[in-house]
């Protein structure tokens, strides 16, 4: 039995479990965290407000620092980066320079280095220390991650919904299979990700959260009985998937912001339905839905179990609220440990 921090690092906070087999799951540590992004933009602010130029360095990680990077443009103050740190911005390095990025592998006089990362082990071993607490002996953790796709407008959007079409038509839906051990060559984030933790296994944030309601052992009965439908409705991703007898058999996902909750509702509601066109997710700004053949005895999937930051939307539907483990906020964390369970890698 290992202990295993885990990590669901979203747009807006990275939530965290220290998961300790011989202790009570409610007594095991847990984080609730500003999202590494979201530190980077702060330094970033407060090297803007002092006049320095910075240079980006480190691994492709989540670009929630993009405003802060334009705001600290617009000042009048210089930007490079590294080639790999400059993906953590765009797929299109032509882009990145054109925003005023010069591109370096190394820092330029009087600029202030900046490393960029999902996971910082000097910081998580500070932390722990200063709680007492040993240092795991596995890190798995997941990143919400659209994959490299330079191209079009769109690309990114499509080359994502790639992801999930390949778990529906060749990993016949499996749940397990949303955890890797092997990331996609596609999904750059995660590759670095992967690297940073000293290889354990990652998972995209979408993913997570499907198996954080698996997580709990009366919505597992309840989706072998009948479909059920769960959705997570995150900072930047609404991701919604059809589930029966322990097999995803439809997957649909938006941009959050682009759609108000009655809007988001009736696209959710043909989803179920198996009337709702890919074509109009992915021109309304969202990635698409795929479905597969649904059997009879699944039902109408009508009982939905709504997580994520933003859930709230949802509230006046027909939907339940679930807290795998005890807790919301960590849905994706329980979700990363169910995924081990199916795997036979936790108990």
């Amino acid at each position: 039995m290992q202990t295993t921090l885990f990590l669901d690092i979203g747009s807006g906070t990275q939530d965290v479990l220290l998961h300790r087999p011989e202790t009570a799951l409610e007594n095991c540590p847990k984080f609730v965290l500003p999202t590494p992004a979201k530190v980077v933009a702060a330094r970033l602010k407060a090297l803007t407000a002092a006049g320095r130029h910075v240079w980006l360095h480190g691994r492709n990680m989540g670009g929630g620092f993009g405003r802060a990077l334009d705001a600290h443009l617009r000042s009048g103050l210089r930007a490079a980066a590294t080639r790999s740190a400059a993906f953590s911005l765009g797929d299109d390095l032509t882009r990145i320079e054109k925003m005023g990025v010069v591109l370096t592998e190394t820092c330029p006089p009087d600029h202030e280095p900046l490393e960029l990362t999902d996971f910082d082990p000097a910081f998580w071993r500070r932390l722990l220390d200063a709680a007492g607490l040993a240092w795991p002996e596995r890190i798995v953790a997941a990143a919400q991650d659209h994959g490299f796709h330079p191209g079009g407008p769109g690309s990114n959007r499509r080359g994502r919904f790639r992801f999930w079409e390949r778990l529906l038509l060749e990993s016949h839906g499996r749940p397990e299979d949303l955890v890797f051990a092997a990331p996609p060559p596609e999904m750059t984030r995660l590759i670095d990700l992967q690297a940073s933790i000293g290889g354990g296994f990652v998972a995209d944030t979408g993913a997570a959260a499907v198996l954080g309601a698996l997580f709990e052992a009366d919505i597992r009965d309840l989706a072998r009985r009948q479909g059920i439908r769960v959705v997570n409705v995150g900072n930047g991703h609404t991701v919604a998937f059809l589930l029966f007898q322990d097999r995803i058999l439809a997957v649909y996902e938006h941009h959050t912001g682009l759609l108000e909750a009655p809007a988001l509702w009736d696209q959710l509601e043909r989803f179920r339905q198996r009337t709702l066109a890919y074509e109009e997710v992915f021109d309304t700004g969202g990635h698409g839905c795929l479905c597969l053949d649904l059997p009879a005895a699944a039902g109408d999937f009508s009982p939905t179990f709504v997580l994520g930051p933003r859930r709230e939307m949802l509230k006046p539907y027909a939907v339940t609220f679930p807290a795998p483990g005890g807790d919301m906020m960590l849905a994706g964390c329980f979700g990363l440990l169910r995924g081990l369970q199916l795997r036979g890698l936790a108990d």
